[in-house]
């Protein structure tokens, strides 16, 4: 996004400059500021211990894949029934001999592929709501429409380096149909990476199948080119639904982010240390069964922590907690040498509000610290989840653009260094006419495109706007002065037969 105002003109003038929304690509983040740490090694020794006793005399149940049963019995872990328990340092071992400390994830157009290290950072929008809100019509259940036109909003928004997954749910298509329709929007109306469909392994084959198509089978199998969440049951189970995407995207070599799925004192226990041994022992059994699965699948570190209200057990985000949390899971995936994921605008308000900016603004701040790698729900979340919001996305995405030009970290160029100003203006004068201000005058400062700077007069003449008015009008131009990317027409074709095949072969199914 990049509306600009004008000093100038009038308001005609103003809002022309709000309206005049060009899409615009920042590259992935490559990271010039270091990372805060807050465990001290005792700590972090202490949790890699305990993760090791809950690996090895609890262990994790892998339910219905007997597949993956043996898998973990060819490669020494004791297999009980379901459950797997682990010698202590068993999966640290097959991580650190075999996941790779960092991938590229290719896009569609090369030049917006990310590179996913320790020492970058890419920024993806929220994942899975059922629901859409937006100023005009309120809160209702999200169609493939919203679907594409969030695909869109993020291929527009600078500071969103990746297209996402589930943007939303689009409730109005098939259950077992819909991912051939949101895996195509992604490669049509988009050319960022994307995610994968993980509701069944038959649809995440889909998902590869699809990529096939567009990148070709040798590229898909020797490269990057699908990055997908596989979300942990917790506590310390994985389902035979994420293990059956999980196996599919690690024979392909694809990327997978393996994430615990924590809300603290439901799903883990209420403190930060209990609930990062749990994190650990979790997510290091998901990532080292795909380096059994295919050796060097690329893995990401993935942790989606939050509290509860112990008053009525509904999530909380943006408190402390959490924080502390991802901060001591950021430095155990260090310690792994593996990418990390965790971070977003989270929030548990209902609407764009006071509440919903604090909240995510804690949890984008600390993420930002913490040194996160791949930050998914970036952009546009609600209602803890549950809610895609319009105007929320456009004041999140304007957040993303802060948070990137914060880890550019500082200029000490000779033009950062602004030595000719000092001497030129000298004491007693101003900035505002000298040379240098004038050559930096465009890039000096990160410029808003929701905040209203001017003054109250100036506000009370452009109409009293609220920053969700504002946003409001954003994500309504945006989609007027969208453009779609180019796509080869015969790879287009190719992508809608092979979606039309695949419909035909089976009925729909709404549950």
């Amino acid at each position: 996004m990049s509306a600009r105002r004008t000093r100038s003109g009038g308001r005609s003038a103003r809002q022309a400059a709000r309206s005049n929304i060009s899409i615009q690509s920042l590259p992935y983040i490559k990271r010039k500021v270091p990372v805060y740490s807050i465990a001290p090694e005792e700590t972090l020794a202490l949790i890699e211990h305990n993760a090791d006793r809950v690996l090895a005399e609890i262990g994790i149940e892998f339910r219905d894949d007997s597949e993956a049963l043996d898998i973990w019995r060819k490669a020494g872990a004791s297999v009980e029934g379901e459950r797997v328990k682990f010698e202590p340092g068993m999966l640290r071992e097959i991580i650190q001999s075999n996941a790779p400390s960092n991938f590229m994830q290719h896009a569609r157009n090369p030049a917006k592929s990310v590179h996913i290290a320790k020492d970058t950072a890419v920024f993806a929008p929220a994942y899975g709501p059922p629901f859409i809100r937006n100023l005009d019509e309120g809160r209702r259940y999200a169609t493939i429409e919203d679907f594409r036109n969030f695909v869109k909003l993020t291929y527009m928004s600078p500071a969103l380096h990746h297209s996402g997954g589930t943007v939303c749910e689009p409730v109005d298509l098939p259950v077992n149909k819909r991912h051939l329709d949101m895996i195509y929007s992604h490669l049509k109306y988009s050319d960022k990476p994307f995610m994968g469909s993980v509701t069944s392994g038959e649809r995440a084959q889909d998902t590869v199948d699809m990529a096939k198509i567009v990148f070709g089978d040798e590229f898909v199998d020797q490269n990057t080119c699908i990055l997908s969440l596989i979300n942990v049951n917790s506590p310390m189970t994985f389902d035979d639904t994420m293990l059956a995407a999980l196996k599919v995207y690690a024979k392909h070599g694809q990327g997978t982010v393996i994430s615990p799925f924590i809300l603290s004192g439901a799903m883990s226990p209420v403190t930060v240390v209990g609930t990062c041994t749990q994190i650990l022992a979790e997510a290091t059994a998901g990532m080292a069964f795909a380096q059994l699965v295919r050796p060097g699948a690329p893995v990401i570190f993935g942790t989606f922590s939050s509290s509860i209200s112990m008053q009525s057990g509904a999530p909380t985000f943006g408190t402390p907690e959490p924080s502390l949390v991802l901060f001591i899971c950021a430095e155990l995936a260090r310690r792994l040498n593996v990418p990390f994921r965790s971070g977003g605008g989270l929030c548990a308000s209902k609407i764009s509000d006071a509440q919903a900016a604090y909240e995510s603004a804690n949890t984008l701040q600390a993420a930002m610290l913490a040194g996160v790698n791949f930050m998914l729900h970036t952009a546009g979340w609600l209602e803890g989840g549950l809610v895609m919001g319009y105007e929320k996305f456009i004041l999140d995405a304007d957040q993303a653009g802060v948070l990137q030009t914060f880890l550019n970290g500082i200029d000490i160029s000779e033009n950062g260094q602004a030595l000719s100003a000092l001497f030129e203006v000298g004491p007693g004068n101003h900035f505002l006419g000298c040379a240098h201000t004038q050559e930096n005058f465009e890039t000096a400062f990160y410029r808003s495109s929701t905040a209203d700077n001017n003054s109250f007069e100036q506000w009370e003449a452009d109409g009293s706007l609220s920053s969700i008015e504002r946003a409001n009008a954003i994500w309504k131009q945006m989609l007027v002065n969208y453009v779609p990317p180019e796509i080869d027409q015969s790879i287009d074709a190719a992508l809608n037969e092979f979606i039309t095949m695949r419909k035909e072969s089976f009925p729909d199914a709404f549950v």
